[in-house]
């Protein structure tokens, strides 16, 4: 468009003058009508859009929606207002010395007399707007925390059913399914359909999460969430740059795999979601193992668990067998006989004693008797024959409870005995045995359980070391073609020998030249 010519008050159209002898009040004018004056003269002679440069002082953001700022550089200030409707298409926050290009027209500002830049378009200098808003969203986040590797959570390692938040029409929901059914089909996928690209798409993607954890449990369960979408510009991806789907996936309760665009592409969705896979075929790959070596590795790891049960029961049964060979389980009654004889030897000598007594107190009678009767004459012996017979009923007496005491005290002893016998005894002892047997079924337990845990981590290993994961990275394996002997120097070559190359594909044949013999026209 051509240029306009510069400013120049004289081209003002001004009030026709006075006549003489009129008063002054005839060409007085308002302080609006100066104003508007001015405008009208501003918006003729001023282009009706400029880019102006300048760095931003003084801004305020009222409740209205409308922003004010001041441009200012090293020798002026622009006084400017950007209106609600063009603030909400920005990208970015602005702030106190950000240096920017603002777009827009001049314009007065009647009801104080002064003229202000009305901004239609605000631009960081240097850097795009949303390389700006992406910084600015990423420190604010990082502060608060959503991007602490604590707060991730882990993925299932087999789940059931999975959600995949992204458009239905796209190539990333063609390579998700694809990649789920080749790797692990019994898998179940739910797809949300929601914009992912376009205004408003990052609210539809936000509501998606936050629908999908409401009704988790009325969807029968969901382990994993996938949300992503293709490869694409900044501004195609800026969905998942958005504030409100960051806060969506940090309060999700469901893990969530970020698959957006390329590998080169890292969005504020990959830094706030548990896990970030590269593509979205990468994520499917992420979320679910590979039937086949899971079957494997369970069949594998129920193996080894079978031969360590089978271990454990035989160490069990071998030292229950010791257990039971011990004298005191082997013959229980053994030593009951052995104190059941001692307590009847005891009452053999008991009662021979005590026959022997008798016996001995009987002649000491019969001869104290003989003395009496010897001797007996008066009264005097009277009273002592009397005396005499009440010792020896008192003798008899005593000897008689004795004896019956013994005889209690042998039956008490029998009884006890009676009650301790192994009839008594082998319920307890099979009491005694049921946790015995209840710890060594949690040994076994946790034995599988940790077998197949240490089994798991040294196949993850092994598989980590497999040849082939070296060769896909570029590496190759070269032998000779006639012994199949790896060549690990150059002195091994010869010319012209034929050799073969292994690599991540495949292999191929070559002939070799001898690198100690360099060609002649080289």
């Amino acid at each position: 468009m051509p240029e306009r010519p510069p400013f120049d008050p004289r081209r003002i159209p001004r009030p026709p003058e006075p006549p003489e002898g009129t008063r002054a009040e005839f060409t007085a004018l308002s302080v609006r009508q100066v104003n508007e004056l001015v405008r009208g003269a501003l918006a003729r002679h001023l282009p009706p859009t400029l880019h102006v440069l300048g760095q931003i002082s003084n801004l305020a953001r009222p409740t209205s929606g409308h922003v004010y700022f001041t441009l200012k550089d090293d020798y002026a200030e622009l006084r400017c207002v950007m209106w609600r409707s063009s603030a909400a298409r920005l990208k970015f926050a602005p702030e106190d010395g950000l240096e920017v290009i603002a777009t827009g027209g001049i314009d007065v500002y009647a009801q104080r007399g002064t003229y202000q830049l009305v901004v239609r378009r605000l631009e960081p200098r240097g850097v795009g707007a949303l390389e700006v808003a992406f910084r600015q969203l990423k420190e604010r986040l990082g502060r608060e925390g959503l991007f602490d590797p604590r707060r991730k959570r882990p993925l299932p390692q087999v789940p059931e059913r999975i959600a995949i938040v992204t458009s239905p029409t796209g190539a990333a929901i063609r390579d998700v399914l694809q990649a789920l059914a080749r790797r692990y089909p019994p898998v179940q996928a739910l797809v949300f359909p929601v914009r992912v690209q376009g205004e408003g798409a990052a609210q539809e993607i936000a509501t998606a999460l936050r629908t999908l954890n409401e009704h988790a449990q009325a969807l029968g369960g969901i382990d994993v969430i996938i949300a992503g979408r293709g490869g694409g510009s900044l501004e195609d991806l800026w969905a998942f740059n958005e504030e409100v789907v960051a806060r969506a996936i940090a309060a999700s309760r469901i893990p969530v795999i970020s698959a957006v665009g390329h590998e080169v592409d890292v969005t504020i969705s990959d830094l706030v979601a548990d896990v970030r896979a590269p593509t979205p075929t990468a994520a499917a790959e992420l979320a679910t193992p590979v039937a086949a070596e899971l079957a494997a590795s369970l069949a594998r790891q129920a193996a080894r668990a079978a031969r360590a049960a089978r271990h454990t029961l035989d160490l069990a049964g071998a030292r229950l067998a010791a257990d039971l060979a011990c004298e005191g389980l082997a013959r229980p009654l053994a030593r009951l006989r052995w104190r059941a004889q001692g307590l009847d030897e005891l009452q053999h000598r008991l009662r021979h004693t005590l026959s022997e007594l008798l016996r001995r107190a009987r002649e000491y009678h019969n001869a104290a008797a003989l003395r009496v009767l010897a001797f007996r004459s008066g009264a005097r012996f009277a009273r002592l024959g009397r005396m005499i017979d009440r010792h020896t009923h008192r003798l008899w007496r005593g000897l008689s409870a004795g004896v019956l005491r013994g005889d209690r005290r042998l039956a008490l002893v029998l009884a006890r005995v009676d009650k301790a016998g192994p009839p008594a005894r082998l319920p307890l002892l099979a009491e005694h045995l049921k946790p015995v047997e209840a710890r060594l079924r949690s040994i076994t337990r946790n034995l599988l359980v940790h077998g197949r845990a240490a089994l798991t981590l040294r196949m993850e290993a092994i598989a980590a070391c497999h040849p082939e994961h070296v060769l896909r990275r570029g590496y190759s394996i070269t032998r000779d073609a006639r012994t199949r002997e790896l060549i690990r120097s150059v002195r091994q070559v010869r010319a012209r020998a034929r050799i073969v190359t292994q690599v991540a594909d495949g292999e191929f044949r070559a002939t070799a030249d001898d690198p100690r013999q360099p060609e002649l026209f080289d």
